[in-house]
């Protein structure tokens, strides 16, 4: 039985929880319940807050978990980092207030900065060669400059709306962060496999969400101009015949970044019809 600690709730508990429902993973928690078992995947769900999850796996009480980067980093347990999994992106900033004139990263000598990723933070002044003071808080680190115990702050940015809320603005952007699967270094090949398996399909639901099947009618005669302006991640479409003669049906996956590219040239030469159908799964 493979257990991993996820987030118990929050952006990524959502996130976390979709991917498994989308890998085929049954897991039915009650409102307070700590630890779960699929019922029908040999794993067990340990809910934990972030911080929490490097440190559980590090000691073995997990065998993997799925968390933030930026609390990877921020912890420097004895782990591995297995898989990006791209949800839950944000990165970590230095912020001040809107009102400041800032001059680039000497302007941080001498200040206070409000943190909760102290150690993140340190490793970017030191090799900036900045002498600031780290003031570590945690929660409502925004409110910090404006009640006088920081200069500026350091924190997670997601959409930005906070800052904008707080009136501040980032001034230097240290690191990207996305979601990962981390892991113990000792488990068992047993347990390793059940973890191929979990990532296999991870990554099977992950590329289903970045793609879709797209299908269309096009004129026979500018089916060669159709199938150029296809991306080469579309690879080889499959061409159907249509009860005109004179038409046929072109079905093809594609990159959803793709398609608003290619959409209006499709259309002046000829494709109609265009429907474009989310794919559930998809493995390549």
């Amino acid at each position: 039985m493979l257990r991993i600690a996820i987030q118990s709730k929050g952006r990524l508990y959502d996130d976390t929880t979709t991917l498994m429902k989308e890998a085929g993973i049954k897991v039915n928690r009650s409102e307070r319940a700590l630890l779960v078992r699929s019922t029908n995947f040999p794993v067990e769900i340990l809910y934990l807050r972030d911080d929490d999850i490097p440190q559980t796996v590090a000691s073995g009480i997990a065998d993997i978990g799925v968390v933030g980067l930026n609390e990877v980093m921020e912890r420097g347990e004895d782990i591995e980092t297995i898989q990006h999994l791209g949800l839950s992106k944000c990165h970590l900033s230095i912020a001040i207030p809107k009102s400041l004139e800032y001059t680039g990263p000497q302007w941080l000598n001498g200040k206070q900065i409000a943190t909760s990723y102290p150690n993140i933070l340190k490793k970017y002044l030191d090799a900036n060669n900045i002498k600031a003071q780290i003031h570590i808080i945690t929660g409502s680190v925004e409110i910090t400059p404006h009640i006088g115990l920081g200069d500026a702050i350091f924190d997670i940015v997601s959409s930005g709306s906070t800052l904008v809320t707080n009136n501040l603005k980032e001034v230097e952007r240290v690191m990207d962060s996305d979601a990962v699967v981390v892991a113990r270094k000792d488990m068992t090949e047993n347990k390793r496999a059940i973890v191929n398996e979990l990532l296999f399909r991870f990554q099977a639901a992950i590329d289903a969400q970045k793609k879709k099947y797209i299908m269309m009618n096009a004129p026979k005669a500018h089916l060669k101009e159709v199938l150029s302006i296809l991306p080469e991640s579309a690879k080889s479409p499959t061409i159907i015949p249509l009860a005109d003669e004179n038409w046929c049906s072109v079905h093809t996956v594609l990159e959803e970044k793709h398609f608003w590219e290619c959409i209006g040239e499709l259309k002046k030469v000829g494709a109609q019809g265009i429907l474009v159908v989310p794919i559930e799964k998809i493995v390549l």
